[in-house]
């Protein structure tokens, strides 16, 4: 299934549903006893790699003393018991930055929480809006065809955290939540409508058709 945005994309935004809000039916791994050295994150008895832990996914990182208390991005699996944490970046492809602690952190509790679920459905809403795969099955381009993917990135975490924040009103009734709903309802279908998406299908970094969000046509240059 596609995702246009990731759970690090979510944190840049809102990191409470990474942290204290998260979906409890949609943590990937959690356990007691991690250790942290520089941007090693390792915890014995996890195995990162079942649990479908991937680059972009975030973790939740909490030392018994307190010297470590906070919500990083992994910026990559290196084995089922170790991964390569960072504080959150502009982007993937700066280098990482390892959290703000000096010396080897032992006894950390860790856990792995995602909005997969949700970053899927958007996806797929949006790829069917812009006329695209997998929400277009006929289309001639797909997802993985977008040059600017930053741009509906942006738009699919908006739309993420509409979803997130429509849940927990449903379910909690506080006026707070569809405060935010409503906030990042705007902003999604705003974005969406102001979206315009660059298509490149042979591979050669330049635009062979354009989508624009406000009238979904497709134009050949």
């Amino acid at each position: 299934m596609v995702r246009l945005c990731k759970d690090s994309d979510i944190l840049r935004y809102e990191p409470a549903l990474i942290g204290e809000l998260h979906p409890t039916n949609q943590v990937l791994a959690t356990g007691q006893g991690g250790e942290l050295a520089g941007m090693t994150f390792e915890a014995s008895a996890a195995d990162f790699v079942s649990a479908e832990i991937e680059p972009g996914n975030v973790i939740y990182l909490r030392s018994a003393d307190g010297v470590l208390d906070g919500i990083f991005e992994i910026a990559a699996v290196d084995s089922a018991t170790q991964l390569c944490v960072s504080v959150l970046r502009g982007d993937s492809e700066s280098d990482p930055t390892a959290p703000p602690v000096s010396g080897p952190v032992t006894d950390i509790f860790y856990r792995v929480s995602t909005l997969r679920p949700q970053i899927e459905t958007v996806s797929l809403r949006l790829t069917e809006y812009f006329g695209i795969r997998p929400g277009r099955t006929e289309s001639d381009y797909s997802a993985e065809d977008i040059l600017n993917s930053d741009v509906i990135c942006r738009v699919c975490a908006y739309g993420v955290i509409a979803s997130a924040y429509a849940t927990m009103e449903s379910n909690a009734g506080e006026e707070s939540f569809r405060e935010k709903q409503l906030h990042y309802e705007q902003l999604f279908m705003k974005g969406k409508e102001g979206c315009r998406l660059s298509l490149d299908a042979n591979g050669d970094n330049v635009a062979d058709s354009i989508r624009f969000g406000g009238c979904g046509r497709l134009i050949r240059d």
